[in-house]
């Protein structure tokens, strides 16, 4: 058994559309990684900072992602390698196992799909696009129906 503790820059985009671990970000790992009769078996955490854009106000946001890894890389010609489907269990390559993957499964289920910058940010007008949050108070736009528009200056004339 063997404890790893390391800090490594994150090679690839980690998470959704607008909120994720940047590439090149520091990224923390506590991992013990042990020699188990079907395999190597991987577990500890993964840790890091999160940066993105509010899902209503695109405003950018930052927050910090914490996962927990568990998983058996089979080695070459185990019990577990022949009776499993490539893509179930993820394999020991030339006496290395690759962590990507398994680290990208961890920390994106975990991350808010729509994030926000506050829970009652009332996010963009969808008429002119400013931030509601720093318009006037009571900010809004006359909407005429089309259909009546020709009567909005009716009785104007007299």
């Amino acid at each position: 058994m063997r404890e790893i503790e390391r800090t490594f820059a994150s090679p690839v985009r980690i998470g959704n559309d607008l909120i994720a671990i940047p590439e090149g970000t520091d990224v923390d790992m506590d991992l013990r990684v042990e020699s188990v009769s079907e395999g190597v078996l991987v577990t500890g955490t993964i840790t890091g900072d999160l940066a993105g854009e509010c899902s209503r106000c695109l405003e950018p946001i930052t927050g910090h992602a914490d996962a927990t890894i568990t998983e058996l890389f089979a080695y070459p010609d185990s019990e577990t390698e022949a009776t499993t489907e490539e893509d179930e269990v993820h394999r020991v390559v030339d006496g290395l196992v690759d962590l990507e993957q398994t680290i990208v499964d961890a920390i994106v289920p975990d991350l808010e799909l729509a994030p926000v910058c506050r829970p009652d940010c009332p996010g963009l007008c969808p008429d002119c696009g400013i931030a509601l949050a720093t318009a006037e108070p009571g900010h809004h736009h006359d909407k005429i129906d089309p259909r009546w528009a020709k009567l909005a200056n009716f009785g104007d004339d007299q």
